[in-house]
């Protein structure tokens, strides 16, 4: 056999982007189980100028690499936001949503024509495979965890992607673990329930589940928290009203009001864990689809059969004033009062995206949670002057020196 030809070209029209889209239903994961296809409104929200808000100051572009039949065997997006890139060291787009069969000429090609788009907009480094939008969602490179299935909107791939990444140049900017607490067999601490015992004897503190009958109020309170909880992180902009509306507004339809917590000292707000049933556990069969059909069973087989086994860990956040106080003692005291009692149907809990660069949480999740690290996915940096002195993600709370 000869030496195969591919060809490089832009996505443009609807079937291109369809095409983009279905790449990897086709067959690329047929020898691994534990994905679960994500849902087409998720991703092509991501691409969609009047959705995604990340336009307003930037671009995307997608890309697919066909061999000499025409079919499709690689795909990846390349994105930049100028206030996002401003933040960093030297201006950095990303790269994401890579697919590819195992061949690095494919790989490269795919690499090369983001980095090159990338260059032209005015960037000087690129991460990947990030997406274009929140952290939380396809953020990162599945490194280990390969038996694991994902959690929803949170990234799967085969381990060969490594490799590719890696011989292309990429460098390991931050590792993000993923943990899970399984019920009747992980265990927290004792010194979480004593201490949470000491700051609850205090009757100005107190921890309530979400009100689901009070959304916008609550609503209110995880903003007054992450706004203050996150400006310890360097370029986080400050979450507005209408932001944090919509999330909750987002999320009303799968709320279990038992699994979301809200920490208060004299009625303020001072910290959050914010937990969901799993979506993918549900959506596996669906094919990408969601439509009524969908949207139907995926709700009968939630409120009705209860048939959602495991709980993902969203966000957990205190107000830095009442960090080191017990605060995360209580509220962890508290939610493993529940995933203990009879009334929980829930088997597992899973946090996920705690970045290396955060090492007090890392701690906290092992030494007192007796959660299990189970999952890593890592974020890469290219750095288009190769020349340049790499540096990893500043620990929590360092800024980035300015040039």
């Amino acid at each position: 056999m000869g030496i195969q030809h591919y060809t490089l070209c832009e996505v443009l029209t609807p079937s291109e982007k369809r095409a983009w889209i279905d790449f990897p239903k086709k067959g690329l994961y047929k020898e691994f189980p534990n994905w679960v296809c994500p849902l087409d409104v998720d991703v092509e929200k991501v691409f969609d100028l009047k959705r995604n808000e990340l336009f307003a100051a930037g671009e995307a572009c997608r890309w697919v690499v066909r061999d000499s039949k025409g079919a499709i065997v690689g795909r990846i997006a390349a994105f930049y936001n100028r206030e996002k890139a401003a933040l960093e060291e030297q201006p950095t787009g990303g790269c994401g949503f890579f697919e590819s069969i195992d061949d690095q000429r494919v790989a490269n090609l795919l690499f090369d024509a983001a980095r090159e788009w990338l260059r032209a907009k005015g960037m000087e480094a690129m991460d990947g495979p990030i997406n274009f939008g929140q952290r939380s969602d396809w953020w990162g490179l599945l490194v280990k965890g390969f038996d694991y299935q994902p959690l929803y909107m949170n990234p799967y791939n085969p381990p060969y992607y490594q490799a590719l990444f890696e011989n292309y140049g990429f460098q390991n900017y931050f590792n993000q673990h993923s943990y899970q607490w399984c019920v009747g067999q992980s265990e927290a601490s004792q010194r979480i329930h004593d201490r949470a015992s000491r700051l609850l004897a205090d009757p100005a503190y107190h921890i309530e589940p979400i009100n689901k009958k009070q959304l916008p109020e609550a609503a209110e309170h995880f903003r007054t928290i992450y706004n203050k909880a996150w400006s310890m992180f360097t370029g986080v902009k400050p979450m507005e009203r209408e932001e944090a509306q919509q999330i909750m507004k987002t999320m009303l339809p799968i709320i279990d009001p038992r699994i979301i917590l809200f920490a208060y000292h004299n009625d303020e707000p001072i910290g959050f864990f914010i937990t969901v049933p799993d979506l993918n556990r549900l959506i596996g069969g669906f094919n990408g689809k969601f439509g009524l059909v969908q949207k139907l069973r995926m709700m009968w087989n939630l409120k009705i059969r209860k048939s959602c086994d495991r709980v993902f860990g969203i966000i957990f956040g205190i107000s830095p004033d009442y960090q080191g106080k017990g605060v995360e003692s209580a509220i962890m005291s508290r939610y493993h009062a529940f995933v203990q009692s009879p009334e929980n149907e829930y088997k597992s809990v899973e946090m996920a995206w705690i970045g290396d660069f955060n090492p007090v949480m890392n701690r906290m999740l092992v030494s007192y949670a007796g959660a299990e690290c189970h999952k890593m996915h890592t974020t890469y940096r290219y750095l288009f002057d190769r020349e340049k002195e790499f540096k990893r993600c500043p620990r929590l709370g360092l800024q980035r020196a300015k040039s």
